[in-house]
């Protein structure tokens, strides 16, 4: 079993930055990869980003290519990921989500196995 528990996210205005973590726990040795999705009202669950969990490779959706990205404090099995330039389109419930089965870097939330409660991130115009 693995826990996840976020933090972070709230409220800015376009163009500003807002940083959102992830911290893991229990069977951490067993994850591949740790993902990111969002949720805005009344639309379906989207992939935002993924990292390899003990490896540098990453991926990150097109729409948020060069705005967000990853860092990680090993030691305390968290990720962080940083955005940047946000824009109100962004504005949604983000989620952490890692699997011990499937390495990174998948798009489908249906390969994560564990999941965060979520944490809101509004971007005002």
């Amino acid at each position: 079993q693995v826990q996840l528990e976020e933090s972070g996210g709230g409220s800015v205005q376009a163009g500003g930055s807002l940083r959102v973590s992830c911290a893991a726990s229990g069977r951490t040795d067993r994850m591949y990869v740790m993902g990111w999705f969002r949720q805005a009202p009344g639309q379906e669950r989207e992939w935002v980003a993924a990292i390899a969990w003990g490896a540098d490779r990453m991926a990150f959706a097109d729409d948020v290519e060069g705005r967000f990205t990853f860092s990680r404090d090993s030691l305390e099995n968290t990720v962080y990921l940083q955005m940047n330039n946000l824009k109100p389109e962004d504005t949604a419930v983000y989620y952490c989500a890692a699997d011990t089965r499937f390495a990174c870097c998948s798009v489908d939330a249906r390969e994560y196995e564990y999941w965060g409660q979520g944490t809101q991130v509004t971007v005002s115009s």
